[in-house]
């Protein structure tokens, strides 16, 4: 079965990933791939694809990864029915209850009335 999935190239903290078409038992990084069809700049977002190989290789059965799926359909490649879409991530806070915004607001000290303050110091 095969495989279209990222594999990562470029240097160290700054990552460039080509799209490959790989057996699917295969590790990424193995270096056997079946094809290359495009590249993926997480940096800049610039994607370069081809996209006739794209469909090719996917209407004979290639399982997209999960990133792969969303950058195909971002450029606007039809996906098969079969295809399942990755569901989206929601961020949420371990101890929400902790975090700041969450915390109730404090009441700033109310100030002693004026009169209070002006009256006489007791004489000795």
């Amino acid at each position: 079965m095969l495989a279209i999935r990222l594999q990562r190239n470029g240097r160290k903290a700054l990552p460039l990933y080509r799209i490959v078409v790989q057996e699917a038992q295969r590790h990424p990084l193995s270096g056997r791939i079946v094809a290359q069809v495009g590249s993926y700049n997480p940096h800049t977002k610039a994607t370069t694809l081809d996209k006739a190989e794209v469909e090719k290789y996917l209407n004979n059965g290639a399982q997209p990864s999960g990133r792969v799926i969303r950058i195909l359909v971002k450029e606007g490649i039809k996906m098969p029915k079969w295809v399942k879409m990755p569901l989206e991530k929601k961020a949420t806070a371990k101890h929400a209850d902790k975090l700041r915004k969450n915390q109730p607001k404090e009441e700033p000290a109310e100030e002693a009335p004026a009169e209070e303050a002006t009256e006489a110091p007791a004489e000795a």
